[in-house]
């Protein structure tokens, strides 16, 4: 008797997790017997890896156009400036470090600025 309490009980779990998931959206699908069958959402990424990657790509090309405009020796100069600030300031200098892609960049866009 008991069993069959415990396939009763393991039942309503069951169907109260399914239930909570169906919570925050689902969709119905109908399958091959024609039975209709809901199943819960996919979640997704709020933010998508191109994305990223395009803000990415763009601050590297924004950091190599303050180079090639301002060149590397000033560029340097106000790097240093800022680790010598604030918290604030040391983060900014920590993220606007040059690295090889800027320099790369900044080397072909020096001569159209210029």
């Amino acid at each position: 008797m008991s069993e069959i309490f415990k396939d009763f009980d393991d039942r309503i779990e069951r169907i109260t997790n399914k239930r909570a998931k169906l919570r925050d959206g689902y969709v119905g699908r109908v399958n091959r017997d024609g039975l209709v069958v809901f199943r819960p959402k996919r979640l997704r990424l709020s933010v998508s890896p191109r994305g990223v990657a395009m803000v990415v790509v763009a601050f590297i090309f924004f950091k190599a156009l303050i180079v090639s405009h301002l060149g590397m020796a000033l560029y340097q100069d106000r790097i240093n400036t800022l680790r010598a600030g604030s918290l604030v300031e040391q983060a900014g200098a920590f993220v606007m470090q040059p690295d090889p892609a800027t320099f790369w960049l900044a080397d072909k866009m020096r001569p159209y600025l210029q």
